[in-house]
């Protein structure tokens, strides 16, 4: 189970978490999957005051990266870049593990191909 954090998105959220209210040794991120399809994976990324009972702990750098356990297998080999200027959070996700294993033209929600299979991407 990995999530790789560029130097560059490492940088930017140990600065935002440092800068939040009350900054706790718990405070970290929180990836997840929120839906699939012929596009491949939608990736989240939210702030989390501490893990959840069951959640998947990783960390790089000082920052803590909490996973659900039901997308940590989705999740694998997800690497976030930082990009200044991108629309919305700024925070770009990429898999080079993904394989078209679904095949393209069938949408599907999160969970339902093999761990790695982001389709078409």
């Amino acid at each position: 189970m990995t999530v790789t954090l560029t130097e560059r998105a490492e940088l930017r959220l140990r600065a935002f978490l440092q800068g939040t209210a009350n900054p706790t040794d718990t405070k970290g991120i929180r990836v997840g999957v929120s839906d699939g399809g012929c596009s491949g994976y939608q990736y989240t990324l939210d702030i989390a005051n501490e893990p959840k009972a069951d959640d998947v702990i990783e960390q790089q750098g000082r920052v803590k990266i909490y996973i659900d356990p039901q997308a940590a297998a989705l999740i694998n080999g997800v690497v976030v870049d930082f990009v200044e200027g991108l629309m919305d959070s700024g925070f770009k996700f990429s898999n080079p593990n993904a394989t078209d294993t679904c095949g393209c033209g069938q949408s599907f929600q999160a969970g339902d191909c093999t761990p790695a299979a982001v389709p078409c991407s």
